[in-house]
C-alpha cells in the first residue's frame, strides 16, 4: 500500500503525517490489518527495538472522586462497585510497588482520585515518593494526581517524581460532552506545568467511547503537538454503574488501528499499551506489542488486569524482551531534551504538517459504521486484592 510507504518513510523521519494519512490508518479493511501492524511494528522497531518497558500502577486514594467524568469508575455518583479507601501510608504504598519491580516494573505509577492535590497531598506523596525510592533507587516513580496548581510541579520534581501523568483523554471538540466539571484546556494546562517543572510529560487518550475517527486523529494530534514524552493508549472500560456502561464499540481489530495510528504519528515517543487490553484485545494483545513499547504489568486501579505471569510470557511469547533497569527507554535524541514540540526535531511544525496539527487539513470522508460487537461484561473484573486490600497484588 502506498499509504503504508508513506507513513513508515515518515515514522522513520519523524515527520507528522497529515490527517487524512491518519484517518485512512483507522479506514483500513480486516484484510489489511496485518499490513498495517507490519509497517507501524516497523517504525516501532526502528526506534524502539524488541524491548517492551513494564509499568506498575500503585492507587494510592480509590473512589468518591468529586470530577463527573463519565468514562471513570471513580466518578461523582458512580454506582460501579469498585474498592474505597482513602490514603495508603507512605510504607504500605512502598511495599505495593515492591510487587510491580519485583515482577519487572521498570516505572511505578502512583495514582490518587479527586480533582487535584491540596499542598498536604503533594507531602504525603513526597513522602511515599522518598518510601519507594529508598527500596528502589533507580525505579522510575511517575505520579497522577489530577490538576495541578502552582509550584506543586516543582515540589514533586524536588521530592524526587520522575514523571506526571495527566491524559487529554479525547479530542477538544467532544471534552464538553464526557466531562463537565473542567476543561480540555484545564488539562492541557497541567501537563504544561508538569513539563515547565522539568518532569517527563506521560498524556495519552481513552478509545470507545463513542468517538468518531475524526475525534481519535483530533486527540492523537493534540498530543503530538504538546509532545509528551510518553502516550498511554487506553481502551474504555465500560463499568456497569457509569454513564458509559453500555458503549461497547471496540473490536481487537479496531484497537489495533487505533495503536498503529498513535505509533505513525507518534513514531519516537512511549507508546503504552494501557487499561482495557485485555477486555477488547484478547487474544490478539501479543500483536498489540508490535505496536507499543510499553505496557502495564497486573491490574489496574479499580479493575483486575491479566496475570502478571502471564503479562512476561505473552512478551517472551511473542519474541520481544523485557525491558531493563540500566536501558534508557527514549531514543537519545528525546532523553537529550532534543525534541521538544515547538524544535522542528519531530516536524511538529513543518511547512505542510501544521495544517493537519491544528485541524485545519481536509478530512476523508468517514467510513460506514461497523457493527456493534457483542458486550463482553464478563471481561470486565472489579479489583479484589493489592493496594487497599489484605490480599497479595497480581505482579
Amino acid at each position: 500500500m502506498d499509504l503504508l510507504t508513506a507513513l513508515v518513510d515518515k515514522g522513520l523521519r519523524r515527520e507528522l503525517p497529515t490527517r487524512d494519512e491518519a484517518l485512512a490508518v483507522l479506514a483500513t479493511s480486516d484484510d489489511e490489518l496485518l499490513d498495517v501492524v507490519a509497517a507501524a511494528g516497523r517504525v516501532r522497531r526502528t526506534w524502539f527495538g524488541r524491548r517492551v518497558k513494564l509499568n506498575y500502577l500503585v492507587n494510592l486514594k480509590s473512589g468518591l472522586c468529586p470530577e463527573d467524568c463519565s468514562y471513570c469508575s471513580q466518578r461523582l455518583g458512580s454506582q460501579a462497585g469498585i474498592l474505597k479507601y482513602t490514603w495508603l501510608g507512605p510504607e504500605e504504598a512502598a511495599a505495593a510497588a515492591s510487587a510491580g519491580v519485583a515482577g519487572g516494573a521498570k516505572r511505578v505509577c502512583l495514582v490518587a482520585s479527586g480533582r487535584g492535590p491540596t499542598d498536604r497531598d503533594v507531602d504525603r506523596v513526597s513522602e511515599t515518593i522518598a518510601a519507594i525510592k529508598g527500596r528502589h533507587e533507580d525505579v522510575e516513580v511517575c505520579a497522577c494526581l489530577g490538576l495541578l496548581a502552582g509550584g506543586q510541579a516543582d515540589r514533586l520534581k524536588a521530592a524526587g517524581a520522575d514523571a506526571y501523568n495527566h491524559n487529554l483523554n479525547t479530542s477538544e471538540g467532544t471534552y464538553g460532552s464526557i466531562t463537565t466539571t473542567h476543561t480540555y484546556a484545564d488539562r492541557v494546562d497541567t501537563v504544561q506545568r508538569a513539563q515547565a517543572a522539568g518532569l517527563s510529560a506521560c498524556s495519552g487518550l481513552i478509545a470507545g467511547m463513542g468517538e468518531s475517527d475524526a475525534d481519535l486523529v483530533d486527540v492523537v494530534f493534540g498530543l503530538r503537538e504538546l509532545d509528551p514524552d510518553s502516550v498511554p493508549v487506553n481502551f474504555l472500560i465500560p463499568f456497569e454503574g457509569t454513564p458509559l456502561a453500555k458503549e461497547w464499540n471496540l473490536t481487537p481489530q479496531r484497537c489495533l488501528r487505533i495503536l498503529a495510528m498513535v505509533r505513525f504519528v507518534c513514531p519516537d515517543v512511549e507508546v503504552r499499551l494501557a487499561g482495557g487490553r485485555e477486555v477488547h484485545l484478547r487474544t490478539m494483545q501479543p500483536l498489540a506489542l508490535h505496536l507499543v513499547n510499553s505496557i502495564f504489568l497486573g491490574d489496574y486501579l479499580t479493575s483486575e488486569g491479566q496475570a502478571g505471569q502471564a503479562d512476561l510470557d505473552m512478551i517472551a511469547d511473542a519474541g520481544f524482551e523485557v525491558e531493563g533497569a540500566e536501558t534508557p527507554t527514549l531514543p537519545a535524541h528525546r532523553a537529550a531534551g532534543l525534541c521538544g514540540a515547538h524544535d522542528g526535531g519531530c516536524g511538529s511544525c513543518g511547512d505542510t504538517a501544521c495544517a493537519g496539527a491544528h485541524g485545519h487539513g481536509k478530512t476523508a470522508s468517514a467510513p460506514a459504521p461497523p457493527a456493534v460487537p457483542a458486550a463482553r461484561t464478563d471481561l470486565v473484573a472489579v479489583r479484589r486484592r493489592g493496594a487497599g486490600t489484605d490480599l497479595p497484588p497480581n505482579a
